[in-house]
Parts: structure tokens; C-alpha cells; sequence
């Protein structure tokens, strides 16, 4: 039997039992902020053209095509995929390659998201929220865990330290601003419940990370004597196993006792057709093809975040940039457009619920899953890779969470509020923006101020 064929069969008779599975009565599905922000980048394609395909096979194939390929607002970024790995085997610049994954990653991205998406409806509401809290930032999992093998731990500390600054700052400000702005006259409430557990777990986090820094400097200034010189080493790692008990905890909050503190609360738009296809209860992929399709994304998200971990140096040599500018500032900001526009776009639609469930989700996921993750992860590789984040990287998080908890607690926003959040990120970019790459000896030190006027 032809392999579309056996697809096209498996497609339908999984589609049936996805059906069964989330459109009977008393078992709604259910989406999550992150599901919602992303469909909104999704647009209906004109398949008319394929019913007039003769063969059955073949079209069943176009078909799967397009639905994967071309219900996204982002398609015309796929052939940077293709150009940066043409660029990498034709060895053009380093910096053409560096720029080509960094956009090819945008619609994977969000494509990556799509495909759990769809996978969720035939795996059932619990085993979906695990997947969407799994991929839902698998771009900075993979980008760490590639700069860890090639032994760049600061690429990794300042990649994630970026992520969640964009999170809580750059996005949640510039969603709130220009929300405010579109709906001036109007009422722009937003539930605190979801932010009180967000900035509460994303404060454990920033505790977790000051407690080796401050522990550093307790010992270098004499106050305590400590055994062995890798107690802030240890202390990382113990505290990453707590930080990921607390995430699972939080998991189980999410999911299954308190589930409807994290449910996106939908407004009734005729005219709006993102809504509708963020509403869409029906799978457009069968699970077998789904799966296909989550691996090959994987596969080609994995291959192009290799190329940014190789290629970033080169970057900052060509544009005089410091690495820890354009890991913290520019990775982020480019990695996550896609999630980054879904947020902004539901709050422009006065849903903040949503934005918030994306930028805070985000954040919360990276502070206290992916991070820890890291720091086990490089010390079953023999790396020591701590939490340890130094003194500017741990202060700029710890006034971005304060912030981001004093700008949400009342529970009702206007422009003001994200114009604050947005100036805060502004002012952490060009404190990043002024370190420079080399020392004057040529050593390579990220926080060498040398060249400044």
C-alpha cells in the first residue's frame, strides 16, 4: 500500500477517534494561553486548487502539505531554513548563517507549537498541557543544551536570562502598551490569581540564583569559610532538584487541582477570525502524521539552533556587538517573535488573560524548568555550569520579577503600566549594550567596559 495512502487512512481514523475524544459532551477540550496565542498567527489557506489533483494519493499529501506548511502567517520565512543551510555548505559568511537560522527559527517556532497542538487533541487534556509545558520553549532547550556540548556556559546562562527578561518586560510591556492605547475608553481587567502563582514561583527562582552569587561574595570578603570550593557549584545543583520538584508542583497546580485559574477567558467575536480558528475543535492532522511532522520540525529546529550556538562569536566580531548583548537581547527577541506577536495580538483584541498566561507562562517555564534543566544536564556532561549568573545578570532579573509583581497586582491595566515595563527593558538593553566583548589584552571578558566614552 502507497505510504500517502496508509497516511490518508490513519489520518481519518485518528481524526475520528480525536472526535470521540474531546467533542462529547462533558469532555470539552481545552486550550491553553499558549495554544491560543499561537493560532493567532495561523490563517486559513484556499485549498481549492487540490480537489482538482486526479490521484487520490497525491492529493492527500498536497493537502498535508498545505495544512503544515502554509496555515501560518509566517510561511514566506520557511526558505530561510532551506537558505541557511545552503549558506553552512556553501560556506558563505558566518554571519549569513547566523542571521538565516535565527529567522528560519521563527516559523518552526510557531509551527513546533501548532504540531503539539494537534497531537494534544488524541492524547487528552492532561497529556497535552505535559506536551505544550514540554515544547512550549523547546527553541531555548535545544539552543542550551547544544551551546553546552561545545562547552559555552555563558552563552547558556545569558540566552535564558534573556528569555526571561523579553518574557516579563518586552512583551508583557508591549503588549499592555499597546493594549492600553487600543483600548483607551475601555476596561482592561486581567485575573491576578494566575500572576500571583507566576511571580511567586519566578521570585523561588531569582532566590535560587542569588544564593551562590551571594555566597560567592560572602566568602571572597572573609565573612564565612566554606569546606570545599565547589560549595557554589553544589549548591546550584541542590537547588535546581528543588526548583524542579516546585515546577512539577506547579504542573500538578496547573493541570489538574486548580486548572481553572489558568483558563483563557474567551470573549465572543463574530467578526474576528483569528478567534475562530483559535476556537477550531477539530484536527486538521491525523496523530501518525502529526508525530512525523513534530520530528522532522525538531530535527531542522535542533539543526538551525546549532548553527546560531556556532556562528554567534562570529557575529559579535563582525557587528562589534558583546555575546552577551546578542545572547541576551537580540536571541531572544528573534527566537520567540512568533509567541512574542500571538501575545501582542490578543491584547490589541482586550484578552490579557491570554497575554499574560503567554509572557508570564514563558517565563515561569524557562526560571524554573529549562534552567535547572541545564545545570543537571551539564553536570551529567562533567560541566560546571552553576546558577551563578553574576551580579548584573542576577540584579537586572530580580528588578525585572519585582517590577513585573508591583505592575500586576491590581488587576485592571492601562498603557502606562506597559510603557514602564517596556522603558525597564530598554534600559537593561543598553546596560548590555555598552559591555564590550574584548579586553584591552584581547582576552575574551564580557564585562570589560573598555571603548566606552
Amino acid at each position: 500500500m502507497p505510504l500517502s495512502r496508509m497516511m490518508m487512512e490513519s489520518n481519518t481514523m485518528a481524526k475520528e477517534m480525536a472526535v470521540r475524544n474531546h467533542l462529547l459532551p462533558g469532555s470539552p477540550r481545552r486550550r491553553t494561553a499558549h495554544n491560543l496565542s499561537s493560532s493567532s498567527l495561523r490563517k486559513s489557506s484556499d485549498a481549492s486548487l487540490l480537489h482538482k489533483v486526479p490521484c487520490a494519493a497525491l492529493r492527500s499529501l498536497l493537502a498535508n502539505l498545505n495544512d503544515v506548511l502554509l496555515t501560518t502567517r509566517l510561511f514566506l520565512l520557511f526558505p530561510a531554513v532551506l537558505l541557511a543551510i545552503a549558506a553552512t555548505y556553501l560556506h558563505f559568511g558566518q554571519v549569513w548563517v547566523f542571521v538565516l537560522s535565527l529567522i528560519g527559527l521563527v516559523p518552526l517556532a510557531e509551527r513546533l507549537s501548532f504540531l503539539t497542538e494537534q497531537i494534544a487533541f488524541y492524547t487528552g487534556p492532561t497529556v497535552g498541557g505535559l506536551l505544550n509545558a514540554t515544547f512550549g520553549n523547546v527553541t531555548e532547550v535545544i539552543i542550551a543544551l547544544l551551546a553546552l556540548r561545545e562547552g559555552k556556559i555563558e552563552v547558556v546562562k545569558c540566552s535564558l536570562l534573556g528569555s526571561i527578561l523579553s518574557n516579563l518586560l518586552l512583551v508583557l510591556g508591549t503588549s499592555l502598551f499597546l493594549a492600553g492605547i487600543a483600548n483607551l475608553r475601555a476596561h482592561q481587567p486581567y485575573d491576578t490569581k494566575q500572576a500571583h502563582v507566576n511571580t511567586a514561583l519566578l521570585m523561588l527562582a531569582v532566590l535560587c540564583h542569588s544564593l551562590p552569587l551571594m555566597l560567592r561574595y560572602a566568602v571572597t570578603s572573609g565573612d564565612h569559610a566554606i569546606v570545599s570550593g565547589d560549595a557554589a557549584l553544589h549548591l546550584s545543583r541542590a537547588c535546581s532538584i528543588l526548583m524542579l520538584i516546585a515546577y512539577l508542583a506547579y504542573l500538578f497546580f496547573q493541570l489538574n487541582t486548580h486548572r481553572q485559574l489558568f483558563e483563557p477567558q474567551q470573549v465572543e467575536d463574530d467578526d474576528d477570525d483569528d478567534l475562530v480558528i483559535a476556537q477550531n475543535d477539530e484536527p486538521v492532522l491525523g496523530f501518525s502524521s502529526a508525530m512525523i511532522w513534530l520530528a522532522l520540525m525538531t530535527l531542522l529546529t535542533a539543526l538551525l539552533s546549532g548553527y546560531v550556538v556556532s556562528t554567534i562569536e562570529a557575529a559579535s566580531e563582525s557587528w562589534e556587538l558583546s555575546v552577551s548583548f546578542i545572547s541576551i537581547i537580540l536571541l531572544p527577541i528573534v527566537g520567540n517573535a512568533a509567541e512574542h506577536a500571538g501575545a501582542v495580538i490578543f491584547a490589541l483584541k482586550n484578552k490579557l488573560d491570554i497575554t499574560l498566561g503567554v509572557s508570564l507562562g514563558s517565563a515561569t517555564q524557562i526560571s524554573m524548568f529549562v534552567v535547572p534543566v541545564s545545570v543537571i544536564v551539564a553536570w551529567t556532561m562533567g560541566i560546571p555550569m552553576d546558577l551563578d549568573f553574576n551580579l548584573l545578570e542576577t540584579g537586572s532579573l530580580f528588578l525585572a520579577i519585582l517590577v513585573t509583581a508591583f505592575t500586576l497586582q491590581e488587576g485592571e491595566s492601562h498603557y502606562l503600566k506597559g510603557l514602564i515595563l517596556v522603558l525597564c527593558y530598554a534600559v537593561i538593553s543598553v546596560c548590555f549594550f555598552v559591555i564590550r566583548r574584548r579586553s584591552a589584552g584581547g582576552t575574551d571578558g564580557v564585562h570589560h567596559l573598555d571603548g566606552i566614552v
